[in-house]
């Protein structure tokens, strides 16, 4: 009897919640509705319209249940309601908790209950579900989708994938239909450090005093850099960091297929940028632009250096035509488990080109353009990413690209300078933006203990 009880209980509690969360939207929706038009209104400033419109339509609500007799919901109950349909006109739902935690660096979703967070010092946690169904979960999506872009981004069986910029900063990955439970599942990558230096880098232990003078000086000497890692190694964080040693008025256009590099967010450290994002095809399948397409047009757009954020497919052709047709102090990033294999990456990228280059020819593009692979990893304890190899690409050797590996991992997966492999006419040009070279004669690197 008391499980009966007990049961009935928690469904009567469920369908007033239900009663109150549709009130509260309705409400909501109508004064919308009679708001269109209004300039005033930040994101800000809306969110707290909302909430005392809501607390205005609680009150009748409240008043209404009076009537009707039944049972009213705990105070705690009703606010975290009010909470959610502001969350679900202005942010981001069952997620918003885990994004307002500065903590978190990456959430998957597997399926709306089964969620899953990797906080920035490497530890992993299970979190509580972020949607009441898969069906509310693919809304959000879809949501999400229409709100972040101004682009259509398509999010249904005929497109079952969508890659979008979060109001924050964040990237959100989703798919849907296509898991083993053909539920909606997504991932989202949040970069913490939207502006960084070297120099924090070095004080966050990513790389030491000899690393930071060395990059630095490729940026100032015009090297084209390449950098690597895994998923999550810090690329894109290290790629702002270096864009941030470039003169404040030289020309850069970047190139994503969504946008998160934000090198246009500050004008007193980039003046002057065009930032392009890729466009995948419209509901009638025409009207893509592939990052490819984008590198080609850059070229005609006076760049003083390109930057790829990824390169994941053919624009690796394009790239390298920029890279070595003046673009010089060029750069982008590839996924890849060590400094020596991208190479192979980029020529089994370049093979899906158009160009439909042979093997040789796609060694001596990137030989010629490609001037260094600086790779990120994460120390052994998975707490750090660190700087962990550099090479420095000398030429081409029938299907190889070789190169001389002038920082290599130590014990600790930190980079440490090879004494001598730096090539004399390569020293020269760093030394001339002013390195200095004896900052490569220590073997153990400069790395505090």
């Amino acid at each position: 009897m008391t499980s009966r009880s007990s049961a009935s209980t928690v469904a009567s509690e469920s369908e007033a919640v239900a009663r109150l969360r549709q009130f509260l939207r309705s409400q909501l929706n109508t004064e919308l509705a009679q708001r269109v038009g209004d300039q005033a209104t930040s994101n800000g400033s809306r969110r707290e319209w909302a909430a005392r419109t809501l607390g205005e339509a609680l009150r009748v609500h409240t008043e209404q249940e009076l009537a009707a007799g039944r049972r009213l919901l705990p105070s705690e109950v009703e606010q975290r309601v009010v909470a959610e349909v502001v969350n679900d006109l202005f942010g981001l739902a069952g997620l918003q908790p885990l994004l307002d935690d500065p903590t978190v660096e990456t959430i998957n979703v597997n399926r709306f209950d089964r969620v899953f967070v990797q906080y920035a010092d490497g530890r992993r946690a299970q979190f509580e579900p972020v949607a009441g169904s898969n069906e509310e979960l693919t809304e959000l999506v879809r949501l999400l989708a229409a709100r972040a872009s101004s682009q259509e981004r398509r999010f249904d069986p005929g497109s079952p994938a969508v890659n979008v910029q979060l109001p924050g900063g964040e990237r959100m990955f989703a798919v849907m239909a296509l898991t083993a439970g053909g539920v909606t599942a997504l991932s989202i990558r949040r970069h913490g450090y939207l502006s960084v230096t070297l120099s924090e880098l070095r004080r966050r232990g990513t790389l030491d005093r000899g690393l930071e003078q060395f990059l630095r000086a490729l940026v100032k000497a015009r090297k084209n850099i390449l950098i690597t890692g895994g998923t999550a190694a810090g690329k894109t964080t290290l790629l702002r960091a270096l864009a941030g040693e470039m003169d404040p008025l030289e020309r850069i256009v970047t190139i994503e297929d969504a946008f998160e590099l934000g090198l246009d967010h500050d004008p007193d450290i980039h003046a002057d940028v065009t930032a392009l994002q890729a466009r995948e095809p419209n509901v009638e399948g025409v009207g893509a632009v592939s990052q490819a397409d984008l590198v080609r047009w850059a070229l005609r757009m006076s760049p003083d250096r390109v930057i790829v954020g990824e390169i994941r497919g053919p624009e690796v052709i394009p790239m390298c035509n920029a890279m070595s047709q003046g673009n010089d102090g060029s750069m982008a990033t590839l996924h890849a488990s060590s400094s020596r294999i991208a190479f192979t990456r980029l020529a089994s990228y370049a093979a899906q080109g158009v160009e439909r280059l042979p093997v040789e020819a796609t060694t001596m593009l990137v030989a010629g353009a490609v001037h260094f692979v600086v790779h990120l990893t994460r120390t052994a304890d998975g707490h750090h990413r660190v700087v962990s190899s550099i090479r420095e690409v000398v030429g081409a050797d029938g299907p190889e690209v070789v190169s001389n590996e002038v920082f290599r991992p130590g014990p600790d997966r930190r980079a440490r300078p090879v004494a001598g492999a730096l090539r004399g006419e390569t020293a020269e040009d760093l030394q001339d933006v002013g390195f200095d070279r004896e900052l490569l004669e220590r073997p153990e690197g400069w790395w505090l203990p």
